[in-house]
């Protein structure tokens, strides 16, 4: 485990967020936290011994207004985050991975991955790109696919590079959690089904997202994304009530203290709504589960630079704090 980083302000906003922690050498519990960083376990607060953050979630309607009451409630049973350590902030059941979804990044990835024999300028195939996005756009047509729980880690945990990844890479993302189950439901009715947002850092393996062996068949997700460890989540679950604007976040990527990725969600081609709702038409999302928005342009094949052993990547978005990871080549540890 990584050693997190010293909060220099607010760990979030709003008046609390949803973690899971865990004392040394004890079990994981599901947490409240408050800006300044107390906690709450939310076991003996709501009087349950087996909840879950999960379980919060899946009475989030009738839960949020007593969070909020115990926020203000600065009684003695609080305790210091410091002591604590910090897990993903929820197990879900389903990962909903989005791609192709901020306007720069498709450009720099659609240049980056030059097919066989294309030699056309550079200029030519960005130009390429954009008409894609914009018939892409026109019929509102996400672009979602199905990531593995088993993939996920912890805010602060290290990031374990497989010995065949030849080309891991990073992908900040904001991501929703459900908070009401959500099937076929509008674009309108969406944000309704959402509890509230996270961070997450999807990553990718470059070399094995298309198939060799056939191209015809096209990526492999499985293999590129699904990694243990590839997707750090948290550390926050922040309600969505307490999020001003999900089209006008900041997301931002340092890699050893060097700025990699920094756009706001205002260059998402379809905006958190569309995006669960458009999954919502297929799968009946359930609460916990998350909905990973895409990440912005700046990932390591837009720097010519990809993941190496000891690199350290820090993650933030506005309002919903920041993690930080150390990667470690398989073995290594």
């Amino acid at each position: 485990m990584f050693v997190k980083p010293e909060a220099s302000s607010a760990l979030f906003a709003g008046p609390f967020a949803l973690a899971t922690l865990s004392a040394p050498e004890g079990a994981p519990f599901p947490a409240l936290v408050t800006p300044d960083a107390q906690v709450t376990d939310l076991r003996s607060a709501l009087g349950n011994a087996e909840l879950t953050v999960r379980a919060v979630l899946e009475d989030w309607d009738a839960v949020e207004p007593r969070l909020t009451a115990l926020a203000a409630d600065d009684g003695p049973h609080r305790r210091a985050l410091a002591e604590l350590r910090v897990h993903a902030p929820v197990e879900p059941r389903q990962v909903f991975q989005s791609g192709a979804n901020y306007r720069r990044h498709v450009i720099d990835l659609h240049v980056a991955h030059r097919a066989p024999g294309d030699e056309r300028p550079e200029e030519e195939r960005r130009a390429e790109a954009a008409e894609i996005m914009d018939r892409r756009a026109a019929e509102d047509l996400p672009y979602v696919f199905i990531g593995l729980p088993s993939a996920i880690t912890g805010p602060y945990d290290d990031v374990v590079l497989p010995a065949w990844a030849e080309k891991p890479d990073w992908e900040l993302e904001l991501t929703a959690v459900i908070g009401r189950p959500a099937h076929r439901v509008s674009v309108e009715e969406a944000l309704d089904h959402v509890a509230g947002y996270t961070i997450a850092n999807d990553l990718t393996d470059r070399a094995t997202v298309f198939r060799r062996d056939m191209p015809q068949i096209g990526t492999d997700w499985l293999r590129s994304k699904n990694a243990p460890g590839f997707t750090p989540l948290g550390p926050w679950i922040v309600p969505a009530a307490s999020v001003a604007d999900t089209d006008d976040l900041r997301l931002v990527l340092k890699l050893n203290g060097e700025t990699m990725q920094d756009e706001s969600t205002k260059d998402m081609i379809f905006d958190v709504a569309r995006m669960v709702s458009y999954a919502s038409q297929s799968a009946r999302l359930l609460p916990g589960d998350l909905v990973l928005t895409g990440s912005p342009a700046g990932n390591g094949m837009h720097w010519g630079r990809l993941l190496r052993d000891g690199d350290v990547m820090d993650g933030s978005i506005t309002g919903l704090g920041a993690q930080r990871t150390r990667c470690a080549a398989e073995g290594s540890r």
